[in-house]
């Protein structure tokens, strides 16, 4: 007889752990073998129940999916962890990818994709929606925000003047616009109400 897929379920919401757990045992092949709410347990729970894939909310509180996805990987390079979140920021999922995740799936999706996508995981593939993919390969081919920019981004949102970023950072004014112009150029955009938009849009800045 073939081991069941097992599968530990992070997400800080008891409804859909609970439901998530439920649909998932239907199936003869998979296990449920563990439950998480935060991100700062993952790790400690992960030691005990050793599951096959763990499937990663992004928000959750004490830390991000996505730091959790790194401490997990580092502890466990083999580690084989699904995104499965509601939210479906590029950027979000992207650094997911980058933190040691093998795929994403987003909480809308059918739940065939979900056991196809968990199941390709496990067995030691990444899966991604066509989709995603895409939006991730043409993100990959703009230059990256740096942090600096990305905090300016986060300054340029909440409504500050060049002259305002400049003293904050001890910069010039005219560095401040040299950032911006590469901001705009990088998302693509013509002004700085496009920009929050699209950074907001990506994920790059929360508000």
């Amino acid at each position: 007889m073939t081991a069941p897929l097992t599968v530990l379920i992070v997400d800080d919401h008891f409804v859909v752990r609970s439901g998530l757990a439920a649909s998932l045992e239907v199936e003869d092949d998979v296990e449920v073998i563990g439950e998480a709410k935060r991100g700062d347990e993952v790790l400690a729970i992960y030691q005990v129940c050793r599951p096959g894939v763990v499937l990663m909310d992004l928000q959750l509180p004490g830390l991000s999916g996505v730091q959790a996805t790194a401490v997990l990987r580092a502890h466990d390079p083999h580690a084989r962890i699904l995104v499965y979140s509601t939210f479906t920021h590029d950027d979000e999922v992207q650094s997911a990818l980058d933190a040691g995740a093998a795929g994403f799936v987003p909480k809308s999706a059918p739940r065939a994709e979900l056991l196809a996508a968990l199941r390709c995981v496990a067995a030691g593939g990444t899966y991604l929606p066509p989709e995603v993919s895409q939006r991730l390969a043409n993100l990959r081919l703009r230059a990256a925000i740096t942090p600096r920019e990305r905090e300016i981004l986060a300054l340029i949102a909440n409504g500050h003047a060049n002259k305002q970023i400049a003293a904050l950072f001890e910069i010039s004014e005219d560095t401040v616009k040299r950032h911006v112009s590469h901001i705009l150029e990088k998302l693509n955009v013509h002004d700085r109400a496009q920009a929050t938009a699209e950074a907001i849009r990506r994920g790059i800045i929360k508000v």
